[in-house]
């Protein structure tokens, strides 16, 4: 269902249909020495590793023993991004699995891809639609695309990586449309034909995470520029990206998944080019609610909150006001805050702000949302070590969670100088109300109800 080919390649000079060969640098682990080995090590301890491989390298050659322990330490990594079923069936690099998408993200990224490009009659041979993957690394993102129906041409420049994202493209979606690796220098790639492109430079080098989106690789306007030409398409960046390096002519969402910001997005669809049904073809989808998960809109900011896939849109809402502590305080999700939308969802409370510069909703009312956790507050100090000492001494808790926002104290210090004891528990913020330091006492909402214990 795949091949990897060269820049150079024409169509004549490739493979003919059927299963596709082991590839050249992964032959050793694909062999079924190989993937004996593999599951050999799929549980195995670390910490033994020395002992471990003094014995199988008494069994084995010893560079295959040696890619064998390396690749089952990536999968055991790969596991909080992919999960257990998954991961264990892909094969990594150890940058490819610090850089992959999480497999949740790429899903949702898929889906959205099935809106963007033209109808399948005036895509390729295969009748799918397709997406132009450049900088596709291990293929998190080429995985989820092909399971969304979608023909994936994935574009890198490492053979090894190439390798490897086809081999986790056919083992994880075989029966999805064609896959094409193509080991290109994206910069000089042709993406004439292409329905869609999907974009993610690399944000790491070797000092680290950059954080110029011009230092990215391939630079955020060049990657910009090369999805305009093409009329549809995304590309990943950091979620500290500041707004104004954001184009107007983008739509950006922010992703979160269990609450930990993990991306944003921008997307991107020249006007008109949208058609109805999107990518997979059927009927007509249109938007759920205010701002459905389908539809780019130019210039709007959203944040998506997974796994439950709720969405908000912004709606140009002026910041909130700033009132007195509510009998409720609402911590809104990560990616609300990164997409600067607290002010929909504190309009949504009819709540307002702790300080104009916290991002803490104070409300009289709970009121249920996905875009924000509710706390009952039970008591406001002003900052003070002896004062909540007291209190908490008071009440009996011996668990305290710690959260903070304009506020330089550091959670785990504060936990060890109050030295608590107690069978219940409570939720202290630090944080400033009205510009002054205050120290607001209380419980997750479902908590609060059962007495807070």
């Amino acid at each position: 269902m795949g091949r990897v080919t060269d820049r150079a390649s024409s169509p004549a000079d490739s493979p003919p249909p059927g299963p596709a060969p082991a590839t050249p640098l992964l032959a050793p682990l694909l062999s079924a020495e190989g993937q004996a080995l593999l599951a050999e090590l799929r549980d195995h301890d670390p910490a033994q590793e020395l002992a471990l491989a003094t014995r199988l390298r008494r069994e084995h050659p010893a560079d295959l023993v040696s890619a064998a322990l390396a690749q089952a330490r990536l999968r055991q990594r790969g596991v909080a991004k992919f999960g257990a079923d998954d991961a264990y069936r892909m094969y990594f690099t150890p940058n490819g699995v610090e850089q992959a998408t999480r497999g949740s993200v790429a899903a949702h990224r898929a889906a959205r891809f099935r809106a963007l490009a033209p109808a399948p009659e005036t895509s390729g041979a295969s009748g799918a639609s397709g997406v132009t993957d450049l900088c596709c690394g291990i293929g998190g993102d080429a995985i989820e695309l092909a399971r969304a129906g979608l023909a994936v041409t994935a574009v890198d420049l490492d053979p090894l990586t190439c390798e490897i994202a086809l081999t986790n493209v056919r083992t994880l979606a075989p029966d999805g449309p064609p896959v094409t690796v193509t080991r290109a220098d994206v910069l000089e790639y042709d993406t004439t034909g292409a329905d869609a492109l999907f974009i993610d430079p690399a944000r790491r080098g070797g000092r680290g995470r950059i954080f110029d989106p011009e230092a990215y690789s391939p630079p955020l306007s060049w990657a910009v520029d090369a999805v305009r030409r093409v009329g549809a398409g995304a590309v990943k960046i950091a979620p500290g990206i500041p707004h104004e390096l954001i184009p107007d002519d983008f739509e950006a969402e922010w992703i979160s998944d269990g609450g930990d910001v993990k991306e944003a997005v921008l997307w991107y669809r020249r006007e008109g080019g949208q058609r109805e049904g999107g990518l997979g073809g059927g009927e007509p989808r249109p938007e759920r609610g205010r701002g459905g998960p389908e539809a780019v809109v130019p210039g709007t900011r959203r944040a998506t909150l997974l796994p439950s896939g709720a969405t908000l849109t912004g709606r140009g809402l002026p910041d909130p006001p700033v009132r007195p502590v509510g009998r409720f305080l609402y911590e809104p999700d990560g990616a609300v805050i990164r997409a600067h939308l607290v002010a929909e969802v504190a309009e949504d409370l009819d709540g307002g702000l702790l300080d104009e510069t916290i991002a803490y909703i104070t409300a009289d009312a709970p009121r249920p949302t996905p875009f924000a956790t509710a706390y009952e507050i039970t008591d406001q100090l002003p900052f003070g070590l002896k004062k909540l000492k007291a209190l908490l001494r008071e009440r009996e808790v011996g668990v305290l969670t710690v959260k903070k926002r304009g506020s330089a104290v550091e959670p785990e210090e504060l936990r060890r100088r109050l030295k608590l004891k107690g069978p219940h528990t409570a939720t202290v913020f630090l944080t400033r109300v009205a510009g002054a330091p205050t120290m607001l006492i209380g419980h997750p909402v479902e908590q609060a109800r059962n007495g807070g214990r």
